[in-house]
């Protein structure tokens, strides 16, 4: 069952991406060629086979503690502070991008 125009559009309005009328007929037609390239999957048979939702199967942690062990740092924090634009106590400090305001500096 191929896309319709309205399912692409459909599909960027959630993305928040504009699309022309002209963009929205070259993406419909792109979508459509790359589904149609996935057809030859269905012709397999997965009779029996359970679905995988993660290709690790049922690992649940893979993070290590966080622990910051001193013996082991490379820098200490005033070597990486040394030629930063602007720092404050131990950080780093950067631009805001949730707004503009005076305390955001």
């Amino acid at each position: 069952m191929p896309l319709s125009r309205e399912d692409v559009a459909g599909i960027a309005d959630y993305a928040r991406i504009h699309l022309t009328p002209e963009e929205l007929d070259e993406m419909t037609q792109y979508m459509n060629d790359a589904v149609e390239l996935l057809e030859p999957i269905r012709e397999y048979d997965l009779e029996g086979v359970e679905p995988t939702f993660h290709p690790i199967g049922d690992l649940s942690n893979v993070m290590g503690e966080d622990i910051v062990d001193d013996s082991v740092r490379a820098l200490d924090i005033e070597t990486a502070l040394h030629n930063a634009a602007s720092t404050h106590d131990r950080y780093f400090r950067v631009p805001s991008i949730l707004g503009d305001e005076e305390g955001d500096r």
